[in-house]
Protein backbone atom coordinates (compact mmCIF):
# COMPACT_ATOMS: atom_id res chain seq x y z
CA UNK A 1 0.00 0.00 0.00
CA UNK A 2 1.25 3.49 -0.97
CA UNK A 3 2.24 5.73 1.90
CA UNK A 4 -0.10 8.58 2.05
CA UNK A 5 2.24 12.25 1.55
CA UNK A 6 1.47 14.63 4.31
CA UNK A 7 -1.57 17.06 3.49
CA UNK A 8 0.08 19.72 4.36
CA UNK A 9 3.43 18.93 2.35
CA UNK A 10 0.37 18.52 -0.44
CA UNK A 11 -0.63 22.28 0.16
CA UNK A 12 2.36 23.56 0.62
CA UNK A 13 1.46 25.22 4.09
CA UNK A 14 3.35 25.31 7.43
CA UNK A 15 1.57 23.12 10.00
CA UNK A 16 0.72 26.38 11.89
CA UNK A 17 -1.43 27.99 8.59
CA UNK A 18 -4.19 30.04 9.13
CA UNK A 19 -7.82 29.18 7.75
CA UNK A 20 -7.16 31.68 5.47
CA UNK A 21 -3.29 30.83 4.13
CA UNK A 22 -4.99 26.96 3.36
CA UNK A 23 -7.41 28.61 1.24
CA UNK A 24 -5.26 30.48 -0.66
CA UNK A 25 -3.08 27.31 -0.77
CA UNK A 26 -5.93 25.34 -1.89
CA UNK A 27 -7.21 27.91 -4.67
CA UNK A 28 -3.77 27.63 -6.42
CA UNK A 29 -2.91 24.30 -6.31
CA UNK A 30 -6.46 23.29 -7.10
CA UNK A 31 -6.56 25.60 -10.28
CA UNK A 32 -2.51 24.53 -11.22
CA UNK A 33 -4.10 20.38 -11.31
CA UNK A 34 -7.43 20.74 -12.19
CA UNK A 35 -8.00 18.03 -14.94
CA UNK A 36 -9.79 20.71 -17.23
CA UNK A 37 -6.67 23.00 -17.33
CA UNK A 38 -3.66 20.32 -16.78
CA UNK A 39 -3.85 17.85 -19.16
CA UNK A 40 -0.52 15.74 -17.43
CA UNK A 41 -0.67 11.91 -16.69
CA UNK A 42 -1.47 12.71 -12.94
CA UNK A 43 -3.44 15.88 -12.89
CA UNK A 44 -6.61 13.99 -11.69
CA UNK A 45 -4.88 12.07 -9.43
CA UNK A 46 -3.02 14.62 -8.08
CA UNK A 47 -6.44 17.47 -7.73
CA UNK A 48 -8.39 14.41 -6.09
CA UNK A 49 -5.21 13.97 -3.47
CA UNK A 50 -5.19 18.14 -2.98
CA UNK A 51 -9.23 17.88 -1.93
CA UNK A 52 -8.66 15.27 0.02
CA UNK A 53 -5.87 17.41 2.19
CA UNK A 54 -7.95 20.38 2.14
CA UNK A 55 -11.64 18.73 3.45
CA UNK A 56 -9.58 17.43 6.36
CA UNK A 57 -7.64 20.48 7.28
CA UNK A 58 -10.12 23.09 6.77
CA UNK A 59 -12.35 21.21 9.20
CA UNK A 60 -11.20 22.16 12.45
CA UNK A 61 -11.97 19.04 14.40
CA UNK A 62 -11.00 16.60 11.72
CA UNK A 63 -7.59 19.26 11.59
CA UNK A 64 -7.22 18.54 15.29
CA UNK A 65 -7.51 14.80 14.93
CA UNK A 66 -4.89 14.59 11.92
CA UNK A 67 -2.66 16.71 13.92
CA UNK A 68 -2.52 14.22 16.92
CA UNK A 69 -2.65 10.85 15.11
CA UNK A 70 -1.79 11.60 11.54
CA UNK A 71 -3.82 9.54 8.34
CA UNK A 72 -4.19 6.76 10.96
CA UNK A 73 -6.92 8.63 12.40
CA UNK A 74 -9.08 7.80 9.47
CA UNK A 75 -8.17 4.43 8.42
CA UNK A 76 -10.80 1.92 8.72
CA UNK A 77 -13.88 4.59 8.86
CA UNK A 78 -15.68 3.45 6.58
CA UNK A 79 -18.62 0.85 5.76
CA UNK A 80 -16.39 -2.05 6.58
CA UNK A 81 -13.78 -1.41 8.77
CA UNK A 82 -10.91 -1.49 7.07
CA UNK A 83 -12.00 -5.49 5.78
CA UNK A 84 -13.22 -6.98 3.20
CA UNK A 85 -14.21 -10.17 5.48
CA UNK A 86 -15.56 -8.09 8.86
CA UNK A 87 -15.40 -9.21 12.40
CA UNK A 88 -12.08 -7.97 12.44
CA UNK A 89 -10.14 -10.21 10.16
CA UNK A 90 -6.04 -9.53 9.69
CA UNK A 91 -3.78 -11.71 9.28
CA UNK A 92 -0.04 -12.64 7.67
CA UNK A 93 1.94 -9.50 5.96
CA UNK A 94 -1.76 -8.53 4.65
CA UNK A 95 -3.69 -5.51 5.96
CA UNK A 96 -6.83 -4.15 4.35
CA UNK A 97 -8.44 -1.16 3.93
CA UNK A 98 -11.64 -1.06 2.03
CA UNK A 99 -12.43 1.12 -0.91
CA UNK A 100 -15.63 1.64 -2.51
CA UNK A 101 -13.51 3.11 -6.24
CA UNK A 102 -14.78 5.99 -7.24
CA UNK A 103 -14.51 7.76 -4.08
CA UNK A 104 -10.80 9.33 -3.64
CA UNK A 105 -11.59 9.50 -0.17
CA UNK A 106 -11.61 6.35 1.25
CA UNK A 107 -12.79 6.40 5.13
CA UNK A 108 -14.15 9.64 4.71
CA UNK A 109 -17.68 8.91 5.71
CA UNK A 110 -18.67 12.88 4.48
CA UNK A 111 -16.29 13.41 1.54
CA UNK A 112 -17.85 14.60 -1.43
CA UNK A 113 -17.16 14.93 -4.79
CA UNK A 114 -13.95 16.73 -5.14
CA UNK A 115 -15.11 18.09 -9.00
CA UNK A 116 -18.03 19.73 -6.66
CA UNK A 117 -15.80 20.98 -4.32
CA UNK A 118 -14.13 23.02 -7.19
CA UNK A 119 -17.14 23.81 -8.96
CA UNK A 120 -18.47 24.78 -5.01
CA UNK A 121 -15.62 26.63 -4.14
CA UNK A 122 -14.47 28.92 -7.26
CA UNK A 123 -17.88 28.80 -8.76
CA UNK A 124 -17.21 26.64 -12.18
CA UNK A 125 -14.98 24.56 -13.76
CA UNK A 126 -12.54 25.32 -16.24
CA UNK A 127 -13.08 24.63 -20.13
CA UNK A 128 -10.56 26.68 -22.53
CA UNK A 129 -10.93 29.17 -19.23
CA UNK A 130 -14.38 29.53 -18.68
CA UNK A 131 -17.07 28.42 -16.20
CA UNK A 132 -18.80 25.65 -17.23
CA UNK A 133 -22.31 24.84 -16.31
CA UNK A 134 -23.53 22.14 -14.42
CA UNK A 135 -24.17 19.01 -16.06
CA UNK A 136 -27.37 17.03 -14.78
CA UNK A 137 -25.66 13.74 -12.96
CA UNK A 138 -27.85 10.42 -12.91
CA UNK A 139 -27.25 6.92 -11.29
CA UNK A 140 -27.01 3.98 -12.89
CA UNK A 141 -27.64 0.13 -10.68
CA UNK A 142 -25.39 -2.18 -12.71
CA UNK A 143 -24.55 -6.19 -11.43
CA UNK A 144 -21.18 -6.70 -10.10
CA UNK A 145 -20.08 -8.59 -13.02
CA UNK A 146 -20.64 -6.31 -15.00
CA UNK A 147 -18.88 -3.52 -13.59
CA UNK A 148 -15.80 -6.18 -13.04
CA UNK A 149 -16.18 -7.19 -16.55
CA UNK A 150 -17.37 -4.45 -18.57
CA UNK A 151 -20.81 -4.12 -20.35
CA UNK A 152 -23.31 -1.68 -21.85
CA UNK A 153 -26.81 -0.26 -20.69
CA UNK A 154 -29.53 0.86 -22.77
CA UNK A 155 -30.87 3.94 -20.58
CA UNK A 156 -33.79 6.77 -21.84
CA UNK A 157 -33.08 10.27 -20.61
CA UNK A 158 -35.30 12.89 -20.96
CA UNK A 159 -37.31 10.59 -23.82
CA UNK A 160 -33.91 9.97 -25.79
CA UNK A 161 -32.20 6.57 -25.79
CA UNK A 162 -28.89 6.37 -24.93
CA UNK A 163 -26.18 3.66 -24.77
CA UNK A 164 -24.22 3.76 -21.74
CA UNK A 165 -21.01 2.03 -22.01
CA UNK A 166 -19.46 0.40 -18.61
CA UNK A 167 -15.59 -0.16 -18.64
CA UNK A 168 -14.12 -2.98 -17.31
CA UNK A 169 -12.80 -2.34 -13.97
CA UNK A 170 -15.81 0.04 -13.14
CA UNK A 171 -16.76 -0.04 -9.38
CA UNK A 172 -19.25 1.16 -7.32
CA UNK A 173 -19.02 5.53 -7.19
CA UNK A 174 -17.14 5.64 -10.72
CA UNK A 175 -18.42 8.50 -12.57
CA UNK A 176 -18.66 8.18 -16.23
CA UNK A 177 -18.74 11.20 -18.31
CA UNK A 178 -20.99 12.32 -21.49
CA UNK A 179 -21.35 15.89 -23.18
CA UNK A 180 -25.00 16.27 -21.79
CA UNK A 181 -24.42 14.40 -18.85
CA UNK A 182 -22.81 12.43 -15.72
CA UNK A 183 -23.62 8.97 -15.25
CA UNK A 184 -22.20 7.58 -11.52
CA UNK A 185 -22.56 3.82 -11.24
CA UNK A 186 -24.06 1.88 -7.97
CA UNK A 187 -22.69 -1.30 -7.96
CA UNK A 188 -24.32 -4.01 -6.41
CA UNK A 189 -22.72 -6.46 -4.13
CA UNK A 190 -21.99 -10.10 -5.39
CA UNK A 191 -23.35 -13.12 -3.04
CA UNK A 192 -19.65 -14.86 -2.85
CA UNK A 193 -16.93 -11.94 -4.26
CA UNK A 194 -15.79 -9.00 -2.03
CA UNK A 195 -13.81 -6.37 -3.46
CA UNK A 196 -11.09 -3.85 -2.40
CA UNK A 197 -10.02 -1.81 -5.00
CA UNK A 198 -8.81 -3.91 -8.05
CA UNK A 199 -8.49 -7.19 -5.59
CA UNK A 200 -11.09 -9.78 -5.06
CA UNK A 201 -11.41 -11.53 -1.89
CA UNK A 202 -13.25 -15.10 -1.58
CA UNK A 203 -14.07 -17.69 1.44
CA UNK A 204 -13.48 -21.20 0.57
CA UNK A 205 -14.31 -24.44 1.86
CA UNK A 206 -11.64 -27.39 2.41
CA UNK A 207 -11.95 -30.13 4.25
CA UNK A 208 -10.15 -31.08 8.08
CA UNK A 209 -8.04 -34.20 5.86
CA UNK A 210 -6.97 -31.86 3.02
CA UNK A 211 -6.65 -29.11 5.32
CA UNK A 212 -4.22 -31.53 7.26
CA UNK A 213 -2.59 -33.65 4.77
CA UNK A 214 -2.30 -31.28 1.74
CA UNK A 215 -3.86 -31.77 -1.81
CA UNK A 216 -5.61 -29.68 -4.49
CA UNK A 217 -8.79 -27.70 -4.46
CA UNK A 218 -10.96 -26.20 -6.93
CA UNK A 219 -11.95 -22.53 -6.34
CA UNK A 220 -13.79 -20.30 -8.22
CA UNK A 221 -12.72 -17.33 -10.02
CA UNK A 222 -13.89 -14.46 -11.51
CA UNK A 223 -13.18 -16.26 -14.94
CA UNK A 224 -14.08 -19.88 -14.32
CA UNK A 225 -11.88 -21.61 -12.12
CA UNK A 226 -9.02 -22.92 -10.90
CA UNK A 227 -6.96 -25.68 -9.09
CA UNK A 228 -4.90 -24.64 -5.90
CA UNK A 229 -2.67 -26.22 -4.13
CA UNK A 230 -3.41 -26.75 -0.27
CA UNK A 231 -0.22 -27.60 1.46
CA UNK A 232 -0.08 -29.96 5.04
CA UNK A 233 -1.02 -28.17 8.00
CA UNK A 234 -3.34 -25.37 6.73
CA UNK A 235 -4.50 -23.65 9.59
CA UNK A 236 -8.49 -22.14 8.74
CA UNK A 237 -8.66 -18.18 7.67
CA UNK A 238 -5.64 -19.06 5.76
CA UNK A 239 -5.23 -16.33 3.32
CA UNK A 240 -3.82 -17.40 0.02
CA UNK A 241 -3.24 -15.00 -3.04
CA UNK A 242 -3.72 -15.52 -6.65
CA UNK A 243 -1.51 -12.87 -8.46
CA UNK A 244 -3.59 -11.42 -11.66
CA UNK A 245 -6.92 -13.39 -10.52
CA UNK A 246 -8.68 -9.57 -9.70
CA UNK A 247 -10.30 -6.92 -11.57
CA UNK A 248 -9.02 -5.58 -14.62
CA UNK A 249 -7.63 -2.03 -14.03
CA UNK A 250 -9.98 0.37 -15.33
CA UNK A 251 -6.91 2.21 -16.91
CA UNK A 252 -3.94 0.96 -18.52
CA UNK A 253 -3.09 -2.72 -18.25
CA UNK A 254 -2.49 -5.08 -15.59
CA UNK A 255 -5.08 -6.38 -12.83
CA UNK A 256 -5.13 -7.00 -9.32
CA UNK A 257 -5.27 -10.33 -7.33
CA UNK A 258 -7.60 -13.12 -5.79
CA UNK A 259 -7.24 -13.91 -2.34
CA UNK A 260 -8.40 -16.65 -1.01
CA UNK A 261 -9.35 -17.48 2.67
CA UNK A 262 -9.04 -20.99 3.71
CA UNK A 263 -12.12 -22.37 5.92
CA UNK A 264 -11.58 -25.72 7.13
CA UNK A 265 -14.76 -27.31 8.09
CA UNK A 266 -15.24 -30.85 10.20
CA UNK A 267 -17.80 -33.16 8.70
CA UNK A 268 -20.83 -33.83 11.18
CA UNK A 269 -19.83 -38.09 11.50
CA UNK A 270 -16.59 -37.33 11.97
CA UNK A 271 -17.61 -34.69 14.86
CA UNK A 272 -20.09 -37.52 16.60
CA UNK A 273 -17.12 -39.74 16.09
CA UNK A 274 -14.99 -37.52 18.52
CA UNK A 275 -17.47 -36.88 20.97
CA UNK A 276 -17.99 -40.62 21.68
CA UNK A 277 -14.07 -41.79 21.50
CA UNK A 278 -13.75 -39.06 24.36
Amino acid sequence: MATKRDYYEILGVEKTATADELKKAYRKMAMKFHPDRNKEKDAEEKFKEINEAYEVLSDEQKRKTYDQFGHAAFEGAAGMGGNPFGGGFRQGPFTYTYSTGGNPFEGFEDFSDPFDIFEQFFGGGFAGGQARPRKPRYTLRVDFMDAVKGAEKKVTIDGKEHTIKIPAGANDGTRIRYEEFDITLDVLPHAKFKRDGYDIFVDHEIDFPTAALGGQTEVETLEDSLKMKIRPGTQSHTLIRLQGEGVQHVRGSGKGDLYVRIIVTVAEKGVSQAKETA
